[in-house]
């Protein structure tokens, strides 16, 4: 099973910039799809029927805003949209496709960029996300999650540890977080196959930093200890541009 997933920073600009044509040719079994910023009512989603996907999506209250999806040529047994908790299912973060013998999360962790009360908020979301994940794992213990982690794991995951150590998404605290999530019971796919510097998944648009490869990886396929064998290649595709962010895969036998 190949999937891929992709922030793709509002999918109504990401088809604009040809989303479908390498959507087409990349030729995932799964997309694992956020900040989506859309209702599925305002995508023409007959492009996508034509290429073979079903789409599930868990959009945000506030328009043009968040929100996940997922596209898939395996339908799925089942389908899990939000939490089940309307404490934080109103932000649209999270949606689960249960298959015959894997699930898959395609998730957007909030980011604390905009300040300390939401800063605050994300780690209070990382808790609880968390504490959600270790409650799946005891029901679907072969479990891909996928998504934003708006995370950098180590310092080789982003081009200046130095000068980004109090920025959010490089605190000691989401690094820790992190840490301990994988420790949990998961493999980041990525690093179990490329162990070399200057792999990224986000780059700013200021000051040329895409050009001059000074970007973050903070986008993961975390997957299971209990697919551990089953594992087959993970990797990340820099130069594909409709987004802020690039698509990272991993292939699960």
């Amino acid at each position: 099973m190949d999937i891929v997933s992709y922030n793709v920073n509002g999918i109504r600009a990401a088809i604009s910039k040809g989303l479908l044509n390498w959507m087409e040719s990349r030729n995932a079994d799964i997309y694992c799809f956020q900040e989506t910023k859309a209702e599925k009512n305002q995508v023409d989603l007959s492009a996508f029927e034509m290429l073979g996907y079903n789409s599930y999506w868990f959009s945000a209250q506030k328009k043009g805003y968040s929100g996940v999806a997922i596209f898939t040529k395996h339908k799925p047994k089942h389908v899990e949209y939000g939490f089940g908790n309307t404490d934080y299912d109103n932000e649209g973060r999270i949606i689960r496709a249960d298959f015959e013998n894997i699930s898959v999360i395609s998730v957007y962790i909030p980011s604390g960029t905009s300040g300390d009360e939401r800063q605050d908020y994300k780690m209070t979301w990382l808790k609880f996300f968390h504490d959600y994940i270790n409650a799946i794992v005891k029901k679907f213990p072969n479990l891909v999650v996928c998504g934003d982690y708006n995370i950098c794991h180590q310092a080789i995951d982003i081009h200046d540890p130095i000068g980004n150590k109090n920025s959010s998404g490089f605190l000691p605290e989401e690094r820790e977080w992190l840490s301990e999530f994988i420790d949990s019971g998961f493999i980041d796919s990525f690093r179990n196959f490329n162990k070399a510097p200057h792999n990224y998944s986000w780059w700013t648009y200021r000051a040329n930093a895409r050009n001059n490869n000074k970007g973050w990886r903070i986008d993961y396929c975390m997957v299971c200890n209990s697919l551990a064998d089953k594992l087959k290649g993970a990797g990340i595709h820099p130069d594909i541009v409709h987004s802020d962010h690039c698509p990272v895969w991993v292939n699960v036998e």
